[in-house]
């Protein structure tokens, strides 16, 4: 059975960081972080590629960085200069041999990690 294994999540003041983890017990050809917040879409935070190949969300190039551990079969998300509209659910998600292009490519799931960003 696979897993996806989230870890990081927490409360942090407006201008912060933290650091998200997600182990999987398989390979992946991509992976990658999604986010919903109350009342929202879950929409397409970041996601990076074997090969690495990454994409990221408009508003949050340049402040989150995604890397990944293709031994480990771990993604990792560094989010700085967090702002409180950064607050959400994250879900790891993964494809197996695409490239996560859209939300209906997403094969495996996370359970999901609350990110609280305080004003």
């Amino acid at each position: 059975q696979v897993h996806l294994v989230e870890s990081g999540g927490g409360l942090v003041q407006a201008g912060g960081s933290l650091r998200l983890s997600c182990a999987a017990t398989r390979s992946f050809n991509a992976m990658g972080w999604y986010r919903q917040a109350p009342g929202k879409q879950r929409e397409l935070v970041t996601r990076i590629t074997k090969g690495g190949t990454t994409k990221y969300l408009d508003s949050v190039k340049g402040r989150f960085s995604i890397s990944r551990d293709n031994a480990k079969n771990t993604v990792y998300l560094q989010m700085n200069s967090l702002k409180p509209e950064d607050t959400a659910v994250y879900y790891c998600a993964a494809d197996v041999g695409g490239t996560m292009a859209t939300m209906s490519s997403v094969e495996y799931w996370g359970q999901g990690t609350q990110v609280t960003v305080s004003s």
